[in-house]
């Protein structure tokens, strides 16, 4: 059956596969806490799977916990088109961040369905593991490993903090399926997410063109120092792994004040030190930052001025510091022909549309590493996210995911 230009999807359906993903591991109220690979992720990857299987979908898992749900094409050889995000939460997350792109993935193929329409291309949805990094450090773990960036044998090596290992939780859970992770190049992924920030809510614009991420620059960083005594020991014989965590983290924040005024932003994101308690000093500490800049030789400026502070926070703390793990994401990484197809989608469909860059990190990054990658932005409430208050309207959700479809099929069709 031909397309219709007039398709839409079935608005009222997303809606209530939305509200039923929101019941699935409550955390403060009006949000959610499903952390990556606990029992709450489990139960809704469960209802992802079965909701796949529904809508005729044939579901494989491969060794890192990906779901896909495949949709054979006419051509069913040919390279499948990629379209998803990520059902995992922040401990304080909302109930749209990745889920509307899960979710609004399989209102889209529930539409063909409806309509009768079979694409030339196969078409997968995707559900990618641990995109949030709230509990197994790095963020985007899984769609990295896929798109080669990780080995899987690393990935399985993470640890929470709760002493958890990703390995054995995939297993405990019952997703660490038996399909290689990669090893495959999609034809295209195409991601819908929330913005994430507050430009199409304060323009009431409708529909956000991602034309490109800003560069991140991201370190997990161990000190370690001595344990000793608060009261008796001397202060020149100090070794503080708290101190030059938090020397570090105080400097990080101040380059982010320092390239503020031209857009740029630093975040002292974590610190954990041991044994964290009144009376001693603790002899070993983590630190996780990050910076970031539209402009990308700013942002590699930010970095290098980032690696001196660490350095120097041990030094003065008379601590050994040792860079864990670093990534660097975002540029002029997406596709420029599917960034017009969305362009043009949104017009055609009446939507107002301006161009944007994504800020935030998303397993898209990953794959345009691999494949032409587009992503497309909803507006969310004053761009609050990573919040249990975090809202995206009904009316706001529809542009976006009716662009999804015809992009979609536009792109598996040809």
């Amino acid at each position: 059956m031909t397309f219709s230009p007039d398709a839409r999807i079935n608005l009222s359906r997303l809606l209530a596969d939305i509200d039923r993903s929101a019941g699935i591991g409550i955390g403060r109220e009006g949000g959610l806490s499903r952390l990556a690979l606990s029992d709450a992720d489990r139960e809704m990857r469960d209802l992802f799977v079965g909701w796949c299987r529904e809508a005729g979908l044939a579901v494989s898992i491969d060794e890192v916990g990906n779901i896909f749900g495949r949709r054979a094409g006419r051509e069913d050889d040919l390279p499948p088109v990629l379209v998803g995000s990520h059902l995992d939460t922040q401990a304080n997350g909302g109930r749209f961040d990745g889920i509307l792109g899960v979710l609004g993935a399989l209102e889209v193929v529930r539409t063909l369905n409806d309509l009768g329409h079979v694409t030339r291309r196969p078409i997968e949805i995707v559900n990618w593991t641990n995109e949030e990094g709230a509990r197994f450090s790095p963020p985007m773990l899984a769609s990295g490993c896929f798109a080669g960036a990780y080995p899987v044998d690393w990935a399985y090596e993470r640890q929470a903090d709760d002493g958890a290992v990703f390995g054995d939780e995939l297993q405990r859970i019952a997703y660490r399926g038996s399909v290689p992770a990669g090893g495959r190049i999609p034809d295209a992924y195409l991601e819908l997410h929330i913005e994430q920030g507050p430009v199409l809510d304060t323009e009431k614009v409708q529909v956000g063109v991602v034309t490109h991420a800003y560069r991140s620059h991201g370190f997990l960083v161990e000190f370690r120092g001595e344990t000793a005594h608060t009261g008796p020991w001397p202060m020149e014989k100090r070794r503080n792994a708290l101190l030059a965590a938090a020397r570090l983290l105080v400097g990080v924040d101040d380059i982010g004040w320092e390239f503020a005024p031209s857009g740029g932003k630093a975040t002292a994101a974590r610190l954990v030190a041991w044994p964290n308690k009144a009376g001693i000093l603790s002899d070993w500490s983590q630190a996780v930052c990050d910076v970031r800049h539209d402009d990308p030789a700013k942002a590699d400026s930010m970095a290098d001025k980032v690696l001196g502070m660490i350095e120097a926070a041990g030094r003065r703390a008379g601590c050994d510091a040792r860079i864990m793990d670093r990534w660097t994401w975002g540029g002029s990484i997406f596709d420029n022909d599917l960034i017009g197809s969305i362009r043009a989608h949104a017009g055609a469909l009446g939507y107002s549309h301006r161009d944007l860059p994504s800020q935030a990190g998303h397993d898209a990054y990953f794959l345009a590493g691999i494949c032409p990658t587009a992503m497309i932005f909803t507006p969310c409430r004053d761009g609050i996210t990573h919040n249990n208050a975090e809202f995206v309207a009904p009316e706001e959700i529809a542009p976006g995911a009716n662009v999804l479809l015809h992009a979609l099929v536009v792109r598996a069709d040809r």
